[in-house]
């Protein structure tokens, strides 16, 4: 049975990967204060050490609206990325999570494909970070990058990531704010793991795969299917006109190696995720969700 070193085990990704594949598989997640992936000589010594199989590199700086202005994202993912990849002859299979930011924001077109990766390359940190690493991983034996575009789900950020944080304000009878209307391609956590859980045992036609439903829905959408879950009706306040930039990706190649996989509806999803957080609420700050900090961080097309 393959032992599964899942880095980031904390996170959003990671915990719920941890929480889904430990009842079939060896995990090891260790945290930081067990292990500090930015030393090299630790890592190689948990690899060899725990007879890892499997890495699923969930661990990342950067990338959200509560790090930005982070310094150092560069350095950190990339020293992360390869204090791991240098042992690449001690494990099987490294599983990468990249980003759609890796096509570099300055230039998405809707429904972007594998192949428009490196037509430019990215100017924030996050992207470029992202960017390398892909690079590498292309010339790569036992690495493969799976392309997250929006991951939603239990244990993410709600205090900034929308769908999380529209349910919250809903149950707290509050408004849902949207800075700008914008198309997301948005994936279920649920899903996400399913297809992990794929990769890390068959063998991978490609070295990079968009993991994304391969629709969109835009925001106002979203915050209609929630109001309708819902017996209070949140009041919907747009803030800017117009919609920002499409934020999308080819599944085809993902569906061609998954064959006859099906993604969770999204209102089903959406649902699954209100109920999740009517039991727990009572962990949620309220304060924090009135507050909305990270709202200001939301980009907006002029």
């Amino acid at each position: 049975m393959k032992r599964i070193m899942i880095t980031g085990a904390g996170g959003f990704i990671g915990r719920n990967l941890k929480e889904y594949l430990q009842d079939r598989y060896p995990v090891l997640g260790p945290p930081h204060n067990k292990l500090d992936l930015l030393q090299e000589n630790s890592v190689r010594k948990y690899i060899v050490q725990n007879k890892v199989d499997v890495i699923i590199h969930c661990a990342n700086v950067g990338g959200g609206r509560d790090t930005v202005g982070k310094e150092n994202v560069i350095y950190e993912n990339l020293r992360m990325f390869f204090n791991l990849t240098r042992n690449s002859n001690h494990f099987e299979k490294m599983i990468f999570f990249g980003t759609g930011a890796e096509y570099d924001m300055r230039f998405y077109k809707p429904n972007m494909s594998e192949d428009y990766f490196d037509t430019y390359i990215p100017v924030d940190d996050y992207g470029f970070s992202k960017y390398i690493c892909s690079k590498f991983i292309q010339n790569s034996n036992n690495i493969v990058n799976l392309r997250l575009f929006g991951v939603f789900g239990k244990y993410e950020n709600c205090y900034f990531k929308f769908i999380s944080n529209a349910i919250v304000k809903n149950i707290f009878k509050m408004p849902i704010i949207i800075n700008q209307n914008v198309h997301f391609d948005y994936l279920y956590i649920d899903d996400l793991t399913t297809i992990v859980e794929h990769f890390i045992n068959r063998h991978n036609k490609h070295k990079d795969y968009n993991l994304t439903r391969g629709e969109t829905i835009d925001l106002l959408s979203i915050a209609n299917i929630i109001n309708e879950a819902s017996q209070f009706k949140s009041k919907i306040i747009i803030k800017n006109k117009g919609l920002n930039y499409k934020y999308s990706g080819s599944n085809k190649r993902l569906l061609n190696e998954l064959k006859s996989f099906k993604f969770t509806p999204i209102r089903t999803a959406i649902g699954q995720l209100f109920s999740w957080y009517q039991q727990n609420i009572n962990d949620i700050d309220k304060r924090k969700v009135i507050k909305d900090e990270y709202l200001k961080y939301a980009g907006v097309k002029n």
